[in-house]
């Protein structure tokens, strides 16, 4: 059909990061997948603590469940194949919630808090995987529901903690160049320094996307209010404010 390419191009124009996040997500996982595909533990870019048996195939169940969560989430966010392609997207949906976060939720419960570089870090990335799951479940559920503006805004709060991980390693960079610039230079920091670091970087990388998600949805919510508002007034007969009637 020749709306399909226009329909393509308007969503890019609407959601103009979904390309960009798509693209930084392949990268991230080309780079943090390689060391786990051997199930090799000295491998490992996260320390293995001594005594855990479970940690490591925990930790790499985690890593490969998540890798479908990050890569079916990019096409959940995607505007154009929700419209043009519901059944995909419901398919992806159900992928992403059964394949990726529910059982790479709960894989990471057995593996963060027992994480080698302290309770900072443990601490966030155990209730990180905790707000992930019930986000999701709540997200799901309100689908089953038939709730979609409900499902909807679980969902982004679930699409944040998602990709949280892919914002730690951003992170990562300026806690250390903040907390232990010698880190970033070759040196040899204080290891208790650097664990802070890396524990605060922890908490910043689904607490700041989690806060962005929100403030996106207000935004949203308010935006809808005013459509709403205006399509009263027109249907009235009435002027539409002036604040409404300039582009967004």
């Amino acid at each position: 059909m020749p709306s399909r390419p226009l329909d393509r191009a308007m969503s890019v124009v609407r959601r103009p990061w979904v390309a960009p996040l798509a693209v930084v997500t392949v990268v991230f996982l080309a780079f943090a997948l390689p060391p786990y595909l051997g199930l090799d533990p000295s491998r490992s870019r996260i320390p293995v603590p001594d005594g855990r048996p479970l940690y490591y195939p925990m930790l790499v169940a985690h890593i490969f469940l998540g890798t479908v969560a990050l890569l079916t989430a990019c096409l959940q966010v995607w505007p154009w194949l929700r419209r043009r392609h519901p059944a995909v997207h419901r398919w992806s949906g159900r992928v992403y919630v059964f394949g990726g976060v529910l059982p790479a939720g709960v894989a990471v419960l057995f593996v963060a808090p027992f994480g080698a570089l302290g309770p900072t870090q443990q601490a966030a990335n155990t209730l990180l995987a905790v707000l992930w799951l019930l986000t999701t479940a709540a997200g799901y559920r309100a689908a089953r529901q038939r709730r979609f503006a409900a499902h909807r805004e679980w969902m982004v709060r679930s699409f944040a903690l998602s990709f949280s991980i892919v914002a730690n390693r951003l992170w990562m960079v300026v806690c250390m160049a903040v907390f232990t610039p010698e880190a970033l230079t070759g040196g040899s920091p204080d290891p208790a320094v650097f664990a802070q670091a890396l524990g605060v970087s922890a908490w910043l990388s689904w607490v700041v996307n989690l806060l962005v998600a929100e403030w996106w949805l207000q935004r949203t919510r308010s935006r809808g209010r005013a459509q709403r508002r205006d399509a009263r007034i027109r249907r009235a007969g009435g002027p539409v404010p002036a604040e409404s009637a300039r582009p967004a």
